[in-house]
């Protein structure tokens, strides 16, 4: 008992909300998505990489009918700016700014969601799906993954144009 007390006060509070949520989806798989044909039977339900960014918790949810990125608020820490349910908010994440959309979740409150995959019968595994989500919740917070911005195109002039300068140019760049 005492082991079990402390390992839930070393649990870091974006993975305990992550549990929360994993236990949230058993419930509606349970009973709203029992026998639902969109359901991937192969698939379970599992939070992955979940972390505290910006204020609230950040992670990956999956379960047999979708794989998203959630965003919720964490239990000790600041609400959110109030947002109707189905508004598409713009978030800025260390990889690039990421639309999710708002939602209500039962013991949750607030859930933002960018759906990642919906339906998930691409995944023949969980083990296939999981490895999915612990790389895209990598990516999320990478900012390596960022493209760079496309170059801007070059300047043409009338003279160049005309006297095929910017063709040769435009050959040597590439």
């Amino acid at each position: 008992m005492d082991a079990d007390v402390a390992e839930r006060a070393e649990i870091d509070p974006a993975q305990a909300l992550g549990r929360r949520l994993e236990a949230c989806y058993r419930h509606i798989y349970a009973t709203a998505m029992a026998d639902v044909p969109i359901c991937n039977p192969a698939l379970g339900i599992a939070s992955t990489g979940f972390r505290t960014y910006g204020g609230r918790a950040f992670g990956i949810v999956t379960t047999p009918w979708f794989m998203n990125l959630v965003a919720a608020d964490l239990p000790q820490g600041p609400s959110s700016a109030p947002a109707a349910t189905g508004t598409t908010l713009r978030v800025g994440l260390p990889a690039g700014e990421v639309g999710f959309i708002a939602g209500e979740l039962d013991a949750i409150d607030r859930v933002d969601s960018c759906s990642l995959f919906s339906p998930v019968f691409e995944f023949a595994t969980m083990e296939a799906a999981l490895e999915t989500a612990d790389e895209a919740a990598r990516a999320f917070f990478d900012p390596a993954t960022l493209e760079p911005p496309p170059a801007p195109p070059a300047a043409v002039n009338r003279r160049d144009l005309l006297g095929g300068h910017f063709r040769r140019r435009e050959e040597a760049s590439e």
